[in-house]
């Protein structure tokens, strides 16, 4: 056999770099014959043996011949130079000035992109494209190593996987009756006629013989069923000779109770995107819904052979409901005898089912997909392993085909297996498509089935996305589809701006004028609702694929990783099936270009909001091999600072099949709850969706301003669930937790999570808590960081439950002291009895405010609104009864209705036409209870909204609660985020209402939550467990009891502070208490800041003094400051520092102090100092 001992020159150098990219999989062998972990180049066949790809040799000539392995001959491979297989776009460094450019053509800066860090060394090659290697990647500094929470078998694994075994794995039944039961269906056929007779025998032996359907169907048929088949596969034969293609076009279906069978014309390697697409309605049908309890398996097999006179064949799949010996044996259950399903357990082989038992072992354990490859030996065929939680993928198992049918690949089986612990995995048998001219340009199955299976977890977040039209078709690679699916996401937040046009009709017009103002409110939201729809944004991007493809490019050039360096020739980022290398545009280029190729504005709009995306984006891992959902983090600087005066500190966007959501903090070191929005309906789910990230901005905002008495600024997660996902609520909140956390922690498993392009630069960490819908899942949350390895986990979530050091909200009370500081405080200075006042309250007895607002409080309840309806007594609520549903948590549809007085009465969302003892009727019951908040009348003294939607009350309905220019509702404490629109509180009080709003009045839970994270960074995790954690048996640590009452202190002292300078500044300036409670929190803040950024810091006396004044005493007593300062990060010290010192300022002096007052204070602290060091000490009684 020729070889070549030495690579010659010329053009031996493109000899040299062809290999089969089987990335570090394979095992190299170097020149001794022995294993080598450094790949060789590819001479010949001595020199390197795959064990997953074909054993051939490389000649001098650079072509490669066939050779026989254990009795298989392998064809030869033509040894064509990689840049015609691939499409190597290497990744240049960042421009070094920005580019500018706006949504409206203007004049909006696109972000720039800052790097700590030195730009790595770059090698140019032939096409002006650049080679990031992994070394020079721009990393965080700081960042920890962590275990992985997917699975992907990769290249670079210790092992392997070679199938011991041949054939399909499965081996069914045999039907001793199936002979009788052919002569039965000859017999039947030949009655009916419709075959000629001479064609009956061979019909009925192509159908059982030729199919490869298995005897399972045979067994689970009937007779006359199968009679039909092969009567409508026949009719499909006939059909072909009236075609004007004369195309034999078969296609059957029948779908029964408990099984399912369908059979199509196939082209091997291509996706059908037209017809009855079997596939996807297998997908829609029986694989979506999949529960423990209700669950199908499927089969496919394609025919062995080709339809008479065509190049297709036959593909069919059997569906069977699934029968499980063991239906309810928990999620953690592994062992395949007891959740298998009974039809897999008889037709799987021993070693198909040692595959599953490993399989499921691994992802069990896992919150993605496990993901794994098997070698079939003395083949080219590969067997291709995904398992996956039930409900987790959506339409999944018809996107698989259109993924490797684009790498030039074809399946001649498939499985879908089900297991009553609530996973699926399902079995794909892949094989290359015979080598002619129309796909040479696909790369071998030895290299392309590493890319299926990288392209595996892309298609796990997204299985069907926007454009997945263009990848079936193969006009968009499934990277480049994904990505404009997520810049149509991020296009349909953003595009909707309110422009200059608005901002100049904002400046005419008079904000103090109701009627300018309430016309300036309606503007804004027809601007956001109606001048670019999702469908519209849709609609552009399909009209430019050839732009998307080069604005991937530009993307993919910043933040793929090439992790392998020079030897990295398989590039996973790049549709590299294109006939010629595609070139790398620069911002300039791509704005010239956008601008030759939109027909219109719009259009132009749209396709420059692409160019913004991939300006704004400062890491994401799109291109982490495993993962669950999309996470970018983007440079914020887009926004219009009209639109969002308040600048953010980051943004994280996540995006999957299940949900988007945002996460958005004001400052580094940030903290706010998660919530999860669900929606009835379409129309509601379109109105979130428009709100979503306004929502997310003002509730991060809403926090930055109660967050004035923490070290924390104001944060917020807001996950929107996809209208067809109303059901994934767990499921949406660990996507997006841990798509984050790829990119807070760094990845240590090479090909399971690889480096990521961290164009911030900085480590960050985030804090987070629950709220609406979550409040049951952070404990998940706060076992999984640890689990991932993240050191910061015992604070990454609070609320969480006792046992793991959580101090929650609910059994405390914590958020609920708040609100009562301030009702209390507007009883105390005007003299009023609780007793007497009658009560208005918006969340029932079963939330956590509301609950505990009816626990605390004494009022006259005369009516509650929750989710199931309206309770009223103008005579006053049991008390005793409501106490009763608070302490059961439930709502007020089981309120006893005999407790209610003559004049009472309950409406309840879900009834309709109900007549009030007032004589009026209510016709339908859930707009009875959306707008009984509005009602007229002087029926109410104090409304405490403790739960609704945010902007329940805004400028176009606050004079519905107003009469006569004077509110109807004398006091207003707003418990609830957001309940009461700015510009209608102002309203309100300028018609005479006592008002406190939510950031000051329901800061409690963040004071609770900053103390709980303090105590966990203070703690060593030996301390923190010993301490802080609830035992075993329900027992509290004495510190914990100890320390939960001192967290109540500071709440209840914190509110105080705040309600009696907010109270004293109104007196004196007669200035709104809502625009002071602003005033307030801005002045805390900015002084917060500057203090921070000042050298009082070094002061270690003043250092000392003012931690010790702000932490928790018993923390100081037991662990002392010493260790507090060592253990706690410093720049988390600095903040508590600056916002007590802050703070205290503020309350003490107001929000605009004498240009002296400052230097007062702290003159009068530093003196408080030095008398405290001058006081001696007595010993021993001298």
């Amino acid at each position: 056999m020729p070889c070549l001992a030495d690579p010659p020159s010329g053009d031996a150098v493109e000899v040299e770099r062809f290999h089969f990219l089987h990335d570090t999989s394979s095992k190299f062998i170097n020149g001794n014959g022995l294993p080598s972990s450094t790949p060789q180049p590819l001479l010949t066949a001595s020199r390197l043996v795959p064990q997953c790809s074909p054993a051939q040799s490389l000649n001098a000539n650079g072509n490669t011949q066939s050779m026989n392995v254990n009795g298989a001959l392998f064809p030869s491979l033509k040894a064509t130079p990689l840049a015609s297989y691939y499409k190597l776009h290497r990744v240049p460094s960042l421009p070094s000035t920005p580019s500018s450019d706006s949504f409206t053509m203007e004049s909006v800066q696109l972000p720039r992109r800052e790097s700590t860090t030195e730009p790595p060394p770059e090698s140019t090659t032939q096409n002006g494209l650049h080679n990031k290697i992994l070394e020079h990647v721009v990393r965080t500094p700081g960042r920890q190593p962590s275990p992985q929470p997917t699975h992907l078998s990769v290249p670079g694994s210790s092992q392997s996987n070679i199938l011991h075994e041949e054939g399909s794995g499965y081996v069914a039944p045999k039907f001793e009756g199936k002979d009788q039961q052919m002569e039965q269906v000859m017999d039947q056929l030949e009655e009916k006629g419709f075959i000629p007779p001479e064609f009956v025998e061979s019909e009925t032996n192509w159908f059982y013989n030729e199919l490869g359907i298995d005897d399972m169907y045979f067994q689970t048929e009937t007779v006359p069923a199968i009679v039909n088949h092969i009567l409508s596969l026949y009719a499909g034969k006939v059909a072909a000779f009236a075609r004007d293609d004369g195309r034999l076009e078969i296609r059957l279906d029948k779908e029964a109770v408990d099984h399912a069978v369908y059979i199509d014309t196939s082209t091997p390697g291509v996706s059908a995107v037209d017809g009855p697409r079997y596939e996807q309605r297998i997908d829609e049908k029986y694989v979506n819904g999949s529960t423990s309890n209700s669950s199908y398996r499927v089969e496919s097999f394609r025919s062995g052979s080709h339809l008479p006179g065509e190049k297709d064949q036959l593909r069919c799949y059997f569906v069977y409901k699934c029968h499980f010996p063991h239906p309810n044996p928990g999620s953690e259950e592994t062992n395949l005898n007891i959740i298998g399903e009974t039809r897999f357990l008889q037709k799987a082989t021993q070693n198909t089912k040692d595959i599953y038992q490993e399989v499921m072992n691994k992802v069990v354990g896992r919150t993605g997909p496990v993901i794994e490859m098997f070698e079939m030996p003395a083949s080219r065929e590969k067997r291709l392993v995904v398992a996956y939680r039930q409900g987790s993928a959506m339409g999944m198992f018809s996107a698989l085909s259109d993924l490797y049918h684009y790498y030039g690949c074809t399946s001649s089986r498939k499985y879908i297996e089900q297991f009553s612990n609530g996973i699926t995995i399902m079995s794909i048998y892949l094989q290359p498509l015979p080598q002619t001219a129309a796909n040479a340009k696909h790369p071998p199955i030895e290299a392309s089935i590493y890319q299926i299976m990288k392209e595996v977890s892309l298609l796990y977040c997204i299985p069907q996305n926007k454009f997945q039209g263009h990848f079936a078709s193969g006009r968009l690679s499934l990277q480049e589809t994904i990505y404009a699916h997520c810049v149509w996401v991020f296009v349909g937040h953003f595009l909707n701006r309110l422009g200059s046009e608005y901002t100049s009709l904002a400046s005419i017009l008079d904000p103090n004028n109701t009627v300018h103002a309430e016309m300036l409110s309606k503007i804004k939201r027809r601007l956001r609702t109606e001048t670019f729809t999702s469908d519209y944004i849709l609609e552009i991007i399909n009209k430019y694929p050839d732009l998307v493809r080069s604005l991937y490019l530009s993307f993919a050039n910043t933040h793929y990783v090439q992790t392998r360096g020079e030897q990295d020739d398989f590039i996973p980022t790049l549709s590299y099936l294109r006939l010629k290398v595609d070139t790398v545009l620069d911002d300039a280029q791509l704005k010239s270009l956008i601008s030759k190729s939109a027909v219109n504005e719009h259009d132009q709009m749209v396709m420059t909001a692409f160019r913004v995306f991939n300006a704004g984006v400062l890491k994401t891992n799109f291109y982490t091999p495993t993962k669950v959902a999309l996470s970018f983090r983007l440079n914020p600087s887009f926004l219009p600072g009209v639109e969002y005066p308040q600048p953010l500190y980051g943004m994280f966007l996540v995006i999957s099949s299940e949900f988007r959501g945002f996460h958005l903090r004001f400052r580094d070191i940030a903290r706010g709850g998660i919530r999860i929005v669900k929606s009835r309906n379409r129309e509601a789910y379109s109105i979130n969706a428009r709100s979503l990230f306004d929502e997310n901005y003002n509730l991060a905002n809403t926090q930055q301003r109660k967050n004035k008495d923490i070290p924390e600024g104001g944060s917020k997660g807001v996950i929107l669930l996809d209208v067809h996902h109303q059901d994934k609520v767990r499921v949406a909140f660990e996507k997006y937790i841990d798509s984050i956390m790829d990119l807070l922690l760094p990845p240590t498993s090479p090909g399971i999570k690889d480096p990521i392009v961290d164009l911030h630069g900085q480590q960050e960490i985030l804090f987070m808590g629950p709220d609406e819908n979550t409040a049951d899942l952070v404990n998940w949350a706060t076992e999984h960081a640890r689990a991932r390895g993240a050191p910061w986990w015992k604070s990454f979530f609070t609320g969480k439950a006792p046992k793991l050091g959580g101090i929650p909200h609910d059994v405390y009370g914590m958020t609920t002291l708040s609100v009562r500081e301030y009702v209390l405080g507007i009883y105390r200075k005007l003299n009023l009895q609780p007793d007497a006042v009658r009560k208005l309250q918006t969340g029932g007895p079963d939330g956590d405010l509301g609950s505990n607002e009816i626990l605390l409080g004494t009022e006259k309840y005369t009516a509650i609104v929750d989710g199931a309806g309206v309770l009223v007594d103008p005579n006053g609520l049991d008390h005793a009864e409501l106490v009763r549903l608070a302490k059961k948590r439930a709502m007020i549809s089981q309120y006893d209705l005999t407790k209610l007085s003559a004049d009472g009465y309950r409406v309840l969302v879900d009834e309709t036409n109900v007549t009030l003892p007032s004589g009026e009727t209510v016709n339908n019951g859930m707009v009875f209870r959306n707008t009984f908040h509005l009602r007229g009348g002087k029926q109410f003294d104090l409304f405490v909204p403790c739960g609704g939607r945010p902007e329940s009350i805004d400028l176009s309905t606050v004079n519905k609660l107003i009469v006569d220019g004077k509110s109807t509702i004398p006091f207003v404490v707003e418990g609830a985020n957001l309940f009461i629109t700015q510009d209608a509180k102002l309203r309100l009080e300028k018609a005479g209402c006592i008002l406190y709003k939510d950031a000051s009045a329901n800061k409690g839970g963040v004071t609770s939550s900053s103390l709980e994270v303090l105590a966990s960074l203070s703690f060593d995790d030996e301390g923190f467990s010993e301490n802080m954690c609830i035992r075993d048996d329900g027992t509290a640590p004495p510190f914990y009891d100890a320390y939960v009452k001192e967290v109540q202190t500071v709440i209840k002292r914190n509110a105080a502070l705040e309600f009696e300078a907010i109270w004293r500044e109104h007196q004196q300036t007669g200035i709104a208490r809502s625009t002071l409670s602003d005033t307030l929190s801005i002045a805390i803040t900015k002084l917060d800041e500057e203090l921070q950024e000042q050298d009082l810091w070094q002061n270690t006396e003043l250092r000392d003094s003012v931690l010790e004044d702000a932490l928790p005493q018993l923390l100081l007593k037991k662990l002392g400051l010493p260790t507090i300062i060592k253990r706690v990060p410093q720049n988390y010290l600095r903040a508590i520092f600056g916002s007590y010192l802050a703070s205290r300022f503020v309350y003490e002096h107001g929000s605009s102090p004498s240009q002296f007052a400052f230097f007062d204070f702290m003159t009068k602290r530093m003196a408080e100092i030095h008398r405290a060091r001058e006081v001696p000490v007595r010993v021993n009684g001298d």
